[in-house]
């Protein structure tokens, strides 16, 4: 089509489907196929009137009617096909029309044509069909929410207001990948700071979830790491978590500790500097940032300490990255060249310290997972973790914490660390550095606690 082609046979499609809305649905599908080709270009979308939304409004409610009396069994879907297909076709139209102009958006916002999509998705999902001219609709409705809602926070407004949660929850639980994609698009294009805190409110954390579990089933990972930001703002905040929030958090660790245990092997792409942003990768990082908070709650820690799989996770994570970061120079090799002015900027910076962090917090008061980490080799992998380390700043402070929360009251994890001194498999100054020396004790190594004299 010529520049300027589709601006000159704007007024004749809008004319025609002014004609059309009462006219056969034929007809109707035909007049709207045709003006959403035209929009696709930016001048038509300009020059676009009121009228043509007015239009496509009452034939969307049309529809909408038509299939509110079906599922009331007031009367027969006549051709169902049809209807779906002008239905596809009147999203298209508005999501073609809406693309960077905001006078179409501020018009068709005026108009209802929110309210009325909301009504007609929720309608559609009641369609006991799975085929594709029904994805279709579905697909195109979401992208025109999507489109209405771009840079326009008043369409944000309305679409939240009409749509949150139960239209993000019936979308999200969709079994059709690209309806999952694209409410998550119009979820996250709507967010704002006041949004997030209604999002994490806990009636309301079940829409966050979803998403994460679309990103476990799916893959769909680029929704997932804001989110995962969002729950640990939330679960890091220094004001007290109620007791409903407290709860919701501990229905749903479950949950996010099965993402990380089958996950978390995808951190190791990071090996690869050509991987350094993959998303899957900064999915696993973030749950672990999460379970680190969640596990510094004394609320959440015993539930999440029970957790079965998780701390034997956390330490083979630690081993295959400590590992990796030994067969070859990479993000999880140990390094101190830094002057102090210089900051590594990494997604995995800092990976191995929350690994052991994680670890720490699992073994607090535990002697259930002392033993574990006992019987799991864990304590000789932490303690060769506890150098200064440019890509893991505090390693050497969380292994410290991890150490102490290992022996507390467990002697045959002192004896170990006490062996492992002897043999010269443990750095005596490391073990210093901890406040931890070694005393013979009646044939006996102990590993003991010293307070450091004030210089």
């Amino acid at each position: 089509m010529a520049a300027g082609a589709g601006a000159g046979a704007l007024p004749a499609a809008a004319a025609r489907l002014g004609r059309a809305v009462a006219a056969a649905p034929e007809a109707r599908l035909e007049s709207v196929r045709a003006l959403a080709g035209l929009f696709r270009e930016e001048q038509p979308r300009e020059m676009a009137k009121e009228s043509i939304f007015r239009d496509l409004l009452e034939i969307l409610m049309s529809a909408s009617s038509e299939i509110e009396q079906a599922d009331k069994g007031c009367c027969e879907l006549v051709d169902r096909d049809t209807c779906l297909l002008l239905i596809a076709e009147c999203f298209r139209c508005l999501r073609n029309a809406c693309v960077e102009c905001a006078k179409n958006q501020h018009v068709m916002r005026n108009l209802g044509l929110i309210s009325t999509s909301v009504h007609l998705i929720k309608l559609l999902h009641g369609i006991q069909i799975k085929e594709e001219l029904l994805l279709t609709a579905l697909r195109c409705s979401l992208q025109f929410l999507g489109n209405i809602a771009a840079g326009n926070g008043d369409s944000q407004n309305s679409i939240w207001k009409c749509a949150f949660p139960d239209l993000f929850l019936t979308c999200l639980t969709y079994s059709d990948e690209k309806i999952v994609a694209y409410c998550c698009m119009v979820l996250f294009t709507c967010l704002n700071s006041e949004k997030v805190r209604e999002l994490l409110y806990p009636g309301n954390l079940t829409v966050a979830l979803h998403v994460l579990k679309v990103y476990k089933e799916q893959l769909e990972s680029e929704w997932s790491v804001t989110l995962l930001e969002l729950i640990m703002e939330k679960v890091s905040e220094k004001n007290p978590v109620t007791g409903e929030e407290m709860n919701l958090f501990m229905r749903h660790a479950d949950f996010l500790a099965g993402c990380f245990k089958e996950k978390c092997e995808a951190v190791l792409k990071l090996t690869s500097a050509a991987d350094a942003e993959d998303e899957e990768a900064l999915v696993t990082i973030r749950l672990l940032d999460v379970l680190c908070e969640m596990t510094s709650n004394n609320g959440q820690l015993e539930h999440l300490q029970a957790l079965p799989g998780l701390l034997e996770t956390a330490i083979d994570t630690l081993r295959l990255t400590h590992l990796a970061g030994k067969q070859a120079v990479n993000i999880f090799t140990a390094t101190h060249t830094m002057t102090g002015q210089e900051e590594i900027s990494h997604p995995a910076v800092g990976f191995k310290s929350h690994l052991i962090r994680l670890i720490g917090n699992l073994c607090y008061k535990n002697k259930e997972n002392q033993d574990k980490v006992y019987k799991l080799d864990g304590i000789p992998l932490i303690l060769d973790n506890c150098s200064i380390d440019d890509n893991n700043p505090f390693v050497n402070q969380w292994a410290v914490y991890a150490i102490r929360n290992l022996t507390e009251q467990n002697e045959r994890n002192q004896e170990l660390i006490a062996q492992m001194e002897e043999k010269g498999l443990a750095d005596n100054s490391a073990l210093e550095s901890m406040g931890l020396e070694i005393e013979k004790r009646d044939d006996k190594l102990i590993l003991r606690s010293v307070r450091k004299k004030p210089s």
